[in-house]
């Protein structure tokens, strides 16, 4: 919720407190059942940009590329697939020339090269989860 304690609104509304729920998230977290958590921003909004980009990293490689793919503030979240780019990932960054300065850092720390896809169309998907 949008208030000043959001946690705590939670807690009441699942007849918990505050602690028990932070604590769970971060369970959630530690086990990587959550990857992240947090606020959505349309970034584009504060004068940043987002841009989805892929990797063709060999397999052998893969779990390094990502550790390091992983690593950088920037990166909001990466995903395999089964296609020669078999690395997808959302950069994110607080100005539109920060995604070329995170797209030379990949590339200069895996080796690999960017392909870098910008967004040409906003959608929208209202994603809703049931308690």
């Amino acid at each position: 919720p949008l208030c000043d304690a959001p946690y705590q609104a939670v807690a009441e509304q699942l007849g918990t407190t505050e602690a028990d729920v932070l604590a769970r998230l971060r369970r959630l977290l530690d086990d990587k059942v959550l990857t992240r958590f947090g606020p959505m921003f349309q970034v584009e909004r504060l004068g940043g940009r987002f841009v989805l980009a892929a990797l063709a990293v060999p397999e052998a490689r893969f779990d390094a590329v990502a550790a390091q793919v992983n690593a950088l503030p920037e990166v909001a979240h990466n995903y395999r697939r089964e296609h020669r780019l078999n690395m997808w990932f959302v950069l994110a960054t607080e100005t539109p020339e920060g995604i070329a300065d995170a797209i030379r850092r990949i590339e200069t720390d895996t080796g690999l090269r960017v392909f870098a896809f910008p967004k040409r169309r906003e959608f929208f998907v209202d994603m809703r989860l049931q308690a």
